[in-house]
């Protein structure tokens, strides 16, 4: 079961050639430990072009957090050049000693060909599948969890 983000989604107010990118953040597993002392309370900020957002703080979850949290952004097609398609997940884990939360991983999912195949179709989704998470030191530590859908606004 997931949990719709509290946060407002609002009117989309944009041309007949646009949608809705839904994005179900599930949990991960296998990530990097960045707090030696206790379990990690992650959370994950999501940005898609120009929009952020941010799930809930999983805590005490350590390196196996679970969010199953649904995020609605909206999406546009064509929408210009290729590096606007990245959806990008940044993993980071709260800290309360430091001032400054800290960096986990991050992973990236190109969604040009979801987003054409919902313009074709009205509706297009991906699965929940894992995706590696990259560290700051470009190596992989861990995988992340999602499922993706688009549709066109009717």
């Amino acid at each position: 079961m997931f949990l719709i983000s509290k946060r407002e989604f609002g009117e989309i107010e944009m041309g007949d050639r646009a949608g809705v990118l839904e994005v179900k953040l599930i949990e991960a597993r296998g990530l990097k430990d960045m707090d030696f002392a206790v379990k990690m309370n992650t959370y994950v900020v999501i940005e898609y072009g120009n929009q952020k957002q941010t799930s809930c703080v999983a805590k005490g979850k350590g390196t196996k957090p679970v969010w199953n949290e649904t995020f609605k952004l909206k999406a546009e097609y064509p929408g210009g050049e290729d590096h606007k398609y990245m959806l990008h997940f940044r993993i980071m884990n709260t800290h309360k000693i430091l001032e400054h939360d800290v960096f986990v991983g991050q992973s990236t999912i190109y969604v040009k060909d979801l987003i054409a195949s919902g313009m074709d179709t009205g509706k297009a989704e991906l699965r929940s599948a894992k995706y590696r998470v990259v560290l700051q030191d470009k190596t992989y530590a861990g995988e992340i969890c999602v499922a993706l859908s688009f549709s066109i606004n009717q």
